[in-house]
């Protein structure tokens, strides 16, 4: 089993169109907060990034925000958090978030959402690090998501094994349980050669 201490969590800036979407946020930082599991996030005070960091503080769980200036000079910053780091571009916000953290969590979200996962991802893939990345598919927020990544395993452009080291559920708890004993499946270290070898092959 995996020790968790943090947990990064990626989602909207908006509450989005179901009620559901916010039920579940603060289900889960309330789990988080009960567990002892530090919250990280983007550091905002809307959407369901408010909510996910309100529930974690109200069981007494810690909260880390984490936002570059040009966000918090929109005035969206949630500043009362007692640990809150400033940084200079989204670039470096990704990098500090993976830092502080032990795993990544995606709710319901739109575009910011999406690139912080796959860019988690992608650091699992190429062995840059190696940290359980999951959705927590709310209603099915993320199905077609899951079906689009089954489709580029069908057309080889994403190993089997990258596609199943993403966790996912709908449940908070469940979830929760699936990254603390996730074990990472690993890719022959020779895929590179048989990649090189189907290059060659249709030259």
């Amino acid at each position: 089993m995996r020790e968790i201490k943090s947990i990064c969590v990626f989602c909207g800036s908006s509450p989005g169109s179901e009620p559901e979407y916010t039920a579940a946020a603060r289900q889960l930082g309330r789990l988080l907060g009960r567990k002892r599991i530090t919250l990280v996030y983007g550091g905002s005070n809307i959407g369901l990034m408010r909510a996910i960091a309100d529930a974690c503080l109200s069981e007494g769980g810690h909260v880390v925000g984490v936002m570059p200036q040009g966000l918090i000079d929109r005035e969206v910053a949630y500043t009362e958090l007692k640990e809150f780091h400033v940084v200079e571009s989204m670039s470096i916000r990704k990098e500090k978030m993976a830092e502080l953290s032990d795993a990544f969590i995606a709710m319901p979200g739109g575009i910011g959402t999406l690139d912080e996962i796959f860019e988690a991802m992608s650091w699992n893939q190429l062995e840059i690090m190696d940290k359980p990345v999951a959705l927590l598919n709310t209603k099915g927020f993320y199905n077609q998501l899951v079906s689009f990544l089954e489709y580029t395993v069908d057309q080889r452009f994403v190993r089997p094994e990258h596609q199943k080291n993403l966790l996912v559920d709908e449940s908070p708890e469940l979830l929760l349980d699936a990254i603390e004993n996730h074990v990472s499946l690993k890719v022959d270290s020779k895929w590179i050669d048989d990649l090189k070898a189907q290059t060659q092959s249709r030259m």
